[in-house]
């Protein structure tokens, strides 16, 4: 259940090695969207070996790093993508969640069945496997059900309990959504631009394909409208952003028209076990870290392929046993890490930008770098 990075690479892993794989995904087709993701470490070494580097690589977005910025514009702190030697806040090889997630589908495509359009409706563990009844297609049975579906995982509810039993807020919301080329569209030059507002507001731009921006509203909340609601959505995000600086108006005038609008929770996903019978959870269904760890892709990726070898070797309990202590460090962040992204107060946005500046004079900077390149991404 899930088309998303998490599981097309699990199908595509599972399909090599001879499974009979069926992916089923909500959506009427591959989602669209999604803010860019880097090719470093984990990510990169399991692309790789699946053989799909070198595509990814032909989709990479322009980088030069990260820029700070106050409601007028003025800059306020820089991290080029060289900083910390290449491990700092942007990477150099970082393409669009779209391009990546669309790699994966390609390829497994050719070995397994994608049903879009279409959700699990009832989920009964049998002697022979488990029984699904879907919201369209017949019902069938499986050997196995992966829950590849989302921090809002309709399996996980189906199998393991409501959301509410393993939703941990981090008191924020964030909308997102492409931002179309315009003339008058001001340009980044490969900069992704943040502007933090008192009040623990954000807004960032960053740069997509052919003039492209992606475009991200940060903004203190805990629960949000019903999903169905578009209207008190947009309410909330124009209430919460009326009369800020910068860029916003433009930005809240043009969610409305985007294709690819969302709008959702920073939240963890802590469940202890991440399998019950022939049901097992991947990705954010299972530990969703929030995108503030931005290690969402690579925790997908690892844990497609070795949840992959623990089944075709016939050891599920070597999934939680390899995966375990990741997601454990993943979902610690660093201290003080959803404060920093988004100060409450202008004296706390200073003291965030002068410690942007701070870290990348030597020797901080030295150690720093030695730090990153001794413990990897």
């Amino acid at each position: 259940m899930g088309a998303g990075i998490g599981g097309d690479a699990l199908a595509l892993l599972l399909g090599r090695a001879g499974w009979r794989v069926t992916v089923v995904e909500i959506a009427p087709e591959l989602r669209a969207g999604g803010q860019t993701v880097d090719l470093r470490g984990d990510s990169r070494e399991v692309l790789d070996r699946l053989g799909l580097l070198d595509e990814c690589l032909k989709h990479l977005v322009p980088q030069r790093g990260a820029v700070w910025i106050d409601e007028t514009g003025r800059r306020l702190a820089r991290m080029p993508v060289e900083a910390f030697g290449g491990q700092g806040l942007v990477s150099k090889e970082e393409l669009l969640r779209t391009d990546l997630a669309r790699v994966l589908h390609t390829a497994a495509s050719e070995h397994v069945t994608h049903l879009f359009g279409d959700t699990v409706e009832t989920l009964e563990e049998t002697h022979s496997g488990v029984r699904a009844t879907f919201r369209h297609h017949p019902t069938e049975t499986f050997d196995l059900v992966v829950g590849a579906d989302g921090a809002h995982s309709r399996v996980r509810t189906l199998a393991f309990g409501p959301e509410e039993q393993y939703r941990r807020p981090l008191g924020f919301a964030h909308a997102w959504f492409t931002l179309p080329e315009r003339p008058e569209t001001p340009r980044l030059d490969g900069w992704m631009v943040m502007c933090n507002i008192p009040g623990s507001l954000m807004i960032a731009a960053r740069p997509g394909h052919d003039g492209e921006q992606e475009i991200g509203l940060s903004f203190p909340a805990t629960s949000l409208p019903p999903r169905g609601d578009r209207a008190a959505r947009f309410a909330l995000l124009d209430s919460t952003f009326a009369g800020v600086g910068w860029r916003a108006p433009e930005f809240l005038a043009a969610a409305r028209d985007a294709a690819d609008f969302a709008l959702d929770t920073y939240d963890q996903i802590v469940v202890d076990g991440w399998h019950r019978g022939r049901i097992v959870l991947l990705g954010d269904s299972a530990w969703c870290a929030s995108p503030l760890s931005g290690l969402g892709t690579a925790l997908a990726l690892q844990g497609a392929e070795i949840l992959a070898n623990a089944l075709i070797t016939d050891d599920l309990d070597s999934y939680a046993l390899r995966m375990r202590p990741r997601v454990d460090a993943a979902q610690r962040m660093f201290p003080g890490r959803v404060a920093m992204y988004a100060p409450r107060t202008r004296t706390g946005i200073r003291v965030m930008t002068g410690a942007i500046r701070l870290v990348q004079t030597p020797p901080i900077s030295t150690a720093l770098t030695r730090l990153a390149a001794s413990h990897g991404r």
